[in-house]
């Protein structure tokens, strides 16, 4: 049995972009694809998060957050970081790896069957997601472990089984940034190979909520999309946090950095 190895690394070698004191691995999708096919073929444990604009805010002013976040190879997630990245090194990233785009592909991309165990939403939506993966590539093996609010035993049964099995790649969704303390807290390198933190990702894949057009999502304005579909959850989050986000990227530009003393 190949030896399993907790790593901290987070891009792991590849470039990165400093957001909101957040370092965003900046890779194309195949890149990145190919490296966590790799680790999964070596058993090489690894967390996996997406930082947009709503996750860069909270880190911004979360410190626990950003320092769990170091732990994490983090992708990036919409138009919001892309045009952070801009201001502030004069380039986009390489790719906008969404979870919402990237899990699929990167079921998609494996060479042979995978384990893949999904846990959180409100219930049943878990089980509808995996019922839909497994509809798109039957080639793997889904299991919906819980949903979201079960108590501490029932956690503990649950992990202790995700132990038993250890799943090639574990989805998490719980939302930002309680997905990813808890796999901080919770996810061992005997209970997975990947762990990502995937937010709204099996209430897409389920159906509960719809996705953008594609021409929508090609203009990168889903976020309009949502706001439209939830104004009242949402318009904080777009509304107020989109420029609050564009405004620290300005101070960041000017050389306020306040995070740099809490991130080791």
């Amino acid at each position: 049995m190949t030896d399993i190895a907790a790593t901290d690394t987070g891009c792991a070698g590849a470039d990165k972009r400093d957001i909101l004191g957040v370092d965003v691995c900046d890779i194309t999708r195949g890149e990145a694809i190919e490296r966590l096919h790799g680790e999964i073929a070596r058993g090489v444990h690894r967390r996996v998060a997406f930082l947009n604009a709503h996750s860069a805010n909270i880190a911004a002013t979360d410190a626990e957050f950003r320092r769990t976040l170091s732990r994490f190879v983090v992708l990036s997630d919409g138009i919001g970081v892309d045009l952070a990245a801009l201001m502030l090194y004069g380039r986009h990233f390489r790719a906008n790896l969404n979870g919402t785009d990237f899990v699929p592909a990167l079921l998609a991309g494996a060479s042979g069957p995978l384990r893949v165990a999904l846990y959180g939403a409100t219930p049943g939506t878990a089980e509808r997601a995996a019922a839909a993966f497994a509809a798109i590539d039957d080639r793997h093996e889904y299991r919906a472990l819980a949903h979201g609010y079960i108590d501490a035993q029932e956690q503990g049964r649950m992990l202790e089984a995700l132990a038993e099995w250890r799943p090639d790649i574990l989805l998490v969704a719980l939302g930002v940034p309680a997905q990813e303390k808890w796999i901080v807290r919770n996810i061992a390198p005997n209970h997975c190979t990947l762990a990502l933190g995937v937010g709204a990702l099996f209430d897409f894949v389920a159906g509960s909520v719809p996705r953008a057009p594609d021409w929508v999502r090609r203009i990168r304005m889903e976020w309009v999309y949502r706001l439209l579909l939830e104004p009242r959850r949402l318009w904080r989050r777009y509304l107020l946090g989109n420029p609050l986000f564009l405004a620290r990227i300005v101070r960041q530009k000017a050389g306020h950095r306040p995070w740099d003393g809490d991130r080791a």
